[in-house]
């Protein structure tokens, strides 16, 4: 069996340094990656953020990442999606719960990553599926359980 395909594109539509590597969204996203898949990845502002929750969502605010998932044709085709991360609210989500941006960008790109795969969070035994998911993944990239209890 072949690894899945992954066609990431990467934009960045803000002016920051502070974003990790263009490889490192790559690898990220190649973690999370079951089923071959044609990717945007796109790393916004607040307002598009807010803009988008607001359209999509119907929530005022900007989020940390939105996924977008259009499926996959009926003849095979790769999956296909677009997930919107929002710099600014990942940097205050990483101050605040005291963990690097690297590792709160790499959590967020596998949860979008999984989100365009099928996985949810609304009901309870699937958040605690989606979550072990994303925990053993983390753990396998070098970072902390980004759902360990903190004392």
């Amino acid at each position: 069996m072949t690894d899945p395909r992954l066609d990431l594109s990467l934009q960045f539509a803000l002016k920051t340094t502070d974003l990790p590597r263009r490889a490192e969204f790559r690898r990220w996203a190649r973690a999370a990656l079951m089923a071959d898949a044609e990717v945007t990845l796109r790393v916004v502002d607040e307002a598009e953020g807010r803009v988008l929750n607001r359209e999509y969502r119907g929530k005022d605010y900007a989020t940390n990442v939105l996924t977008f998932a259009y499926g996959a044709a009926a003849d095979g085709a790769p999956l296909s999606g677009d997930i919107v991360i929002c710099a600014p609210v990942v940097a205050r989500e990483a101050a605040q719960q005291h963990i690097s941006i690297a590792a709160h960008y790499a959590h967020l790109t596998l949860h979008g990553m999984l989100h365009l795969q099928g996985h949810d969070h609304e009901a309870d035994a699937d958040a605690a599926a989606m979550e072990a998911i994303e925990s053993f993944i983390m753990r396998r990239l070098g970072f902390d359980d980004p759902y360990a209890e903190t004392t």
